[in-house]
């Protein structure tokens, strides 16, 4: 099932920080600091509550936390700059004097800037630079690793879920490299769910070991999304449980990094994927 051999690589982010990406999987905790958000919503929105859950989902097995202040689901309401910022500084700057690997979760310029002045590592842009290019230079400039998100929204898409991936990314990639940004601070996302419908998304994730041919370790966002309901079941439950299903499919196929909602279960799913793919390069 695996679709390519194992490539170990290092994952360079701001303030000297780096990952070791391939020989385990890589756990991204969400940390929604919105009151809109499609799962959690609400749950975590004061600073205390999104502390307090980023504590639990480093306990849990979290490498990174991915803090988003701003809901990207279908038709949420736009929040100005300011308020974004509002949201996700004063969280940033607490979880940084933890020591913990800190991603922001934004597409916009200014707020990734203040975001690695404040200590996060990682610029995690769900319009892959092709919303504010210039979030590009503040990746460059700071160091900061960069994931860049395939997304489908406000324009055409080719026919061919892989044919489009490549279209968009390696638009992407162009604007990275423009900016000064080395691949070694790169990974790459494909977007499930960001305007991709139930047979996309299962295309895409049949397909993902095509992802490979660009040459970027890969991070795969499913948890919770309406693509698990279309299979799985809408309740929460389902939801997870066919989220840590999805992880263990995406990282047979070669996926380095998860970026879920339930660490704990989805920790647990992927140590048994990791073993086996253990044994299969031991040969």
């Amino acid at each position: 099932m695996s679709s390519k051999p194992f490539a170990p690589s290092v994952w360079q982010l701001a303030h000297g920080r780096e990952l070791q990406l391939g020989a385990k999987a890589l756990l991204m905790g969400i940390l929604n600091v919105t009151p809109d958000s499609f799962s959690d919503g609400g749950e975590f929105d004061r600073p205390e509550a999104a502390l307090a859950h980023a504590r639990q989902m480093i306990a849990e097995g979290a490498g990174i936390i991915d803090v988003g202040g701003e809901s990207t689901r279908p038709g949420a309401e736009p929040v100005s700059a300011r308020e974004e910022q509002a949201r996700i500084i004063p969280v940033i700057e607490a979880l940084a004097g933890g020591g913990c690997i800190i991603s922001v979760d934004t597409y916009r310029e200014e707020t990734a800037r203040l975001a690695v002045r404040a200590g996060a590592h990682i610029v995690n842009d769900v319009h892959g630079l092709q919303r504010e290019p210039g979030i590009a230079h503040v990746a460059a400039e700071s160091g900061a690793g960069l994931a860049i998100m395939h997304t489908g929204r406000d324009r055409e898409k080719l026919p061919d879920v892989i044919a489009d991936q490549f279209l968009f990314l390696e638009r992407s990639l162009e604007i990275a490299r423009d900016a000064g940004i080395p691949d070694s601070h790169i990974v790459l996302d494909p977007g499930f769910g960001f305007a991709k419908d139930g047979e996309e998304n299962l295309q895409l994730m049949a397909r993902f070991g095509e992802l490979h041919a660009l040459g970027f370790a890969l991070l795969v966002g499913t948890s919770r999304k309406r693509l698990i309901a279309h299979v799985a079941g809408g309740d929460r439950e389902a939801r997870d449980l066919g989220t840590a299903a999805t992880s263990v499919i995406l990282r047979m196929k070669g996926a380095s990094i998860f970026r879920v909602h339930n660490v704990a279960m989805n920790r647990d799913a992927l140590a048994f994927a990791d073993a086996i793919l253990e044994r299969e390069r031991a040969g």
